[in-house]
């Protein structure tokens, strides 16, 4: 929208496959909170649009070189830019538990600043271990009483770890998990490998995140100890002429953060563009 106020011409190439596809509603967002991430997208796409400058092409890059200009690669097209700017998202890491991946942001939820107001006040889970799992505790009994641990194996926290999580009533469960069974996406039970099971209808959990695609890596831009593109305070990337903005290069991970580093982004690449010419 910065670029296209700006009368600059930007081709956005998008192939509507976004990471939160599976959430019901997007939380913690003024004037969007409580809108299913869709309409929140249609509703730019939509806006954006509406500067003549701005073009939309629905396709799947493939590759992305820079030479003299950058060549982008797509399945049924190529076209070329003299900047890039990527908002390309990453890429949930899910466990081998059968079911994880079907109730993923539905009921197996990853943010309590996010989702974590709908379910105040239920028994919830936190399927993970140590330090992530402390936090997770530390963070959910401000939303509720009653929480469980549920560790996928032996229980790894420290002695103060153990004494504080015993302080606060939250139950640690150190069977392994087999699989979230649910009804279309809604966790009903938890199922571990002795064949027993917990029920339970939340549970929070986080394993990582990757690249959704290597366009940064491939072209050369430095990725960081978090596996994130590394940027400045302009969302330029440690190549020249190649911008990043959202969750590929910020770990707070949320549509709002993302909007708002897109925002910079457009602005400070049209300075640049603008000091290239004047």
């Amino acid at each position: 929208m910065a670029l296209g106020r700006s009368l600059q011409n930007v081709l956005i190439i998008d192939n509507n496959d976004a990471c939160n596809k599976q959430t019901p509603h997007s939380h913690n967002f003024i004037t969007q909170d409580g809108k299913k991430p869709g309409e929140i997208a249609l509703e730019a796409k939509n806006q954006v649009l509406n500067y003549s400058t701005v073009q939309f092409l629905e396709e799947i890059v493939i590759d992305i070189q820079k030479n003299e200009s950058f060549t982008i690669t797509c399945k049924n097209t190529i076209v070329k830019a003299d900047y890039i700017v990527l908002a390309t998202g990453v890429k949930d890491i899910m466990p081998n538990i059968k079911g994880f991946d079907r109730c993923w942001g539905i009921s197996v939820i990853h943010c309590p600043y996010c989702h974590g107001y709908e379910v105040k006040n239920e028994k919830t889970g936190i399927l993970g271990n140590g330090d992530l799992a402390f936090h997770y505790a530390k963070l959910l009994t401000n939303l509720t009483k009653e929480l469980v641990i549920f560790t996928n194996g032996k229980a790894n926290f420290t002695t103060e770890q153990f004494e504080k999580l015993n302080q606060y009533n939250i139950e640690i469960v150190e069977k392994e998990v087999v699989e979230i069974k649910h009804q279309n996406g809604q966790l009903n039970a938890i199922l571990f490998k002795d064949q027993s099971n917990y029920n339970i209808n939340v549970i929070y959990a986080s394993f990582g995140v990757t690249q959704k695609t290597n366009f940064a890596e491939n072209l050369g831009c430095e990725i960081t100890d978090k596996g994130l593109i590394k940027v400045d305070t302009t969302q330029k990337t440690t190549i020249d002429k190649v911008f990043a903005c959202g969750d590929n290069s910020s770990p707070f991970r949320s549509v709002a953060n993302a909007v708002s580093s897109g925002n910079i982004a457009g602005m400070l690449l049209n300075n640049t563009i603008i000091d290239q010419k004047f």
